[in-house]
């Protein structure tokens, strides 16, 4: 294949944020969406998205594989969705108390989750993992949690991955065991004694960012981990903010005929807007009931009623078959073209939330030069962090993009050798 030049993408709109920005927030930019952590093509401010498409600052266009990290799943301004919305600011937001849409949207979730008995809600993930724990040590009267070694489940003191900021204390009730593993997850309960409130874990192994794979649950594993929740009176928490309606449109475990006592939602609930939900069971309604757990955004009608529209849109068809065969395509026609390279490329996870990583790449610099030149050619992933896949993807998209990632490949390989 002849290689031809990279597309050189301006960016003056972009870096003259950039630099305003430095004046004004720490660093420019904080948190997972700082992209002076990313190859250098990578945008930082956008302008517009439409579809599976964003527009940059500049005017740069991209087909989004990203997502926004995961919250978009009916399509950037989806039509329904926004219409909800709007309907609903214009009657009001935050007002001097919660709208009808939070009993409707309650209902919805109590319908379309299989073990939901009653919801809460709240802004955001860490919002919801945070109530989810509050209200299970609140149950339990216990103060230990069960935690996967290297699991993500928000940005609080008790979780976030870089302990800058929180102290000891903070983490002392948190013991760590190995996803798949229900040794270590034995072992964890027993160091736990008579003290375990709670266990939490992910539907699949999607931990922390870099060159670790991700793995599906093995249905012997996740079959243990209710077992042994009962056994120890522990609360078994599923954190499905990152996979909520992905993976199954009723919680991810429902299709093992696995249900848990507490789901935490968020990310593509309300397909942008911002709200978190954390759903449960009737035995401990009460104790979600006796917590104080509050924020004057939390009651907020314009996200729940985008939510209600968005799950409606989702409980409309098979979303999930549907956004796992146009990603088993794009998984594909990555491996093929990777091979034809020269490239081992290892693809993990779900179709629908698919990770790539390449082989002997610990540095990342493979991943990093890849993405680099795919960004540059207008399709946006991320060399560390699992993408996503939505209902406004077809198949048409993928081939657009499989022409591009192709190039993407083939400059990798020159810069390589």
């Amino acid at each position: 294949m002849t290689i031809t030049a990279p597309q050189q993408i301006e960016l003056p709109l972009d870096a003259a944020l950039r630099a305003r920005a430095g004046k004004v927030i720490p660093s420019g930019m904080y948190g997972h969406m700082n992209v002076t952590l990313m190859p250098s093509g990578f945008p930082q401010f956008y302008a517009e998205g439409k579809g599976n498409r964003l527009w940059d600052v500049d005017g740069n266009e991209y087909l989004d594989f990203m997502c926004s990290f995961g919250p978009m799943i009916s399509g950037y301004a989806n039509p329904v969705v926004d219409a909800a919305a709007l309907a609903q600011q214009k009657r009001g937001d935050a007002l001097g108390g919660p709208t009808a849409r939070m009993v409707e949207l309650a209902e919805l979730m109590v319908d379309t989750v299989a073990h939901a008995d009653w919801a809460m809600f709240a802004k955001n993930g860490t919002d919801a993992t945070s109530l989810a724990v509050t209200i299970a040590r609140a149950a339990t009267g216990r103060k230990k949690l069960l935690k996967g070694g290297t699991a993500y489940h928000g940005a609080n003191a008790w979780f976030n991955p870089n302990p800058l900021g929180s102290t000891p204390e903070d983490r002392a009730n948190i013991i760590d065991f190995e996803f798949n593993d229900l040794a270590s997850l034995e072992a964890a309960a027993a160091e736990a004694g008579g003290d375990a409130a709670a266990i939490i874990l992910s539907p699949f192994r999607h931990d922390a960012p870099g060159s670790t794979d991700q793995y599906i649950v093995d249905p012997a594993f996740a079959r243990g981990v209710r077992a042994l929740a009962d056994r120890i009176g522990a609360v078994l928490i599923m954190d499905e903010v990152r996979t909520g309606f992905r993976l199954h449109t009723g919680g991810a475990w429902e299709p093992l005929g696995i249900d848990p006592d507490l789901t935490a939602f968020s990310k593509a609930m309300a397909n942008g807007y911002a709200i978190s939900s954390v759903v449960g069971i009737d035995p401990l309604r009460q104790s979600a009931a006796d917590i104080f757990a509050t924020g004057s955004f939390w009651y907020a009608g314009a996200a729940m009623a985008a939510a209600i529209a968005n799950i409606g849109l989702l409980k409309a068809t098979d979303t999930p078959a549907q956004m796992n065969r146009v990603g088993q395509l794009l998984r594909d026609g990555l491996q093929s073209q990777a091979a034809a390279h020269g490239f081992t490329v290892f693809q993990s996870g779900p179709p629908v939330m698919p990770f790539l990583r390449f082989e002997d790449d610990e540095s990342l610099a493979t991943a990093a030069a890849f993405t680099d030149a795919a960004v540059r050619r207008g399709v946006l992933l991320h060399p560390a962090h699992n993408w996503f896949l939505s209902t406004a993807h077809t198949e048409t998209d993928v081939a657009w993009a499989l022409e591009r990632t192709d190039d993407a490949f083939a400059e990798t390989r020159a810069l390589f050798g």
